[in-house]
């Protein structure tokens, strides 16, 4: 049984006249590496903060993402108070919560090098709609508390704390 031999596709036409893939640069002489490499290592420096950035930005918007399944959730478990509609609401409550309260934590990874991870100022813009994603999220939580009549939102609810003057029937002046 004969093998491949790999030898004969670098020299066939047919594969040679197809580009290089992207990221891809064949040097031949080692002396015209070591400027192509300070560059190259610049460059790569530059892309790979470039793609940090990318990364936070999609971690930012994970919580808008997740928003339509969480609706479809809250939906498809009534409206009722029962344990699990009250589980599902808990969750959409409490995990904003703990997403904006290990926030710093959690966008430390995408950081640029040259700035402090944990800072509040970095990476500022992407902090910012990941906390606005989350307080989307926390309201689609408050609106089906609304719903499921847990929220304190008619005059009936306050009853107890309404101050009421003496009965005219009862006043001898």
């Amino acid at each position: 049984m004969a093998g491949l031999d790999y030898a004969t596709l670098e020299s066939s036409s047919k594969w040679r006249s197809l580009p290089p893939p992207p990221g891809f640069s064949k040097s031949s002489s080692s002396s015209s590496k070591t400027p192509a490499k300070s560059s190259a290592s610049v460059s790569a420096s530059d892309s790979y903060n470039q793609l940090k950035e990318k990364r936070a930005w999609e971690h930012a918007i994970a919580p808008a993402k997740a928003l339509p399944m969480q609706a479809f959730m809250l939906y498809m478990s009534g409206g009722g108070v029962q344990i699990f509609s009250m589980g599902i609401v808990f969750m959409l409550l409490l995990t904003p919560f703990k997403n904006i309260a290990g926030m710093n934590e959690a966008f430390a990874q995408f950081a640029p090098s040259t700035s402090q991870p944990r800072a509040l100022t970095t990476l500022a813009l992407q902090k910012l709609v990941f906390i606005v994603c989350n307080l989307l999220t926390l309201g689609v939580g408050l609106w089906k508390c609304r719903s499921m009549g847990l929220l304190p939102m008619g005059s009936g609810d306050w009853l107890a704390f309404e101050t009421r003057g003496v009965a005219p029937e009862i006043s001898l002046f």
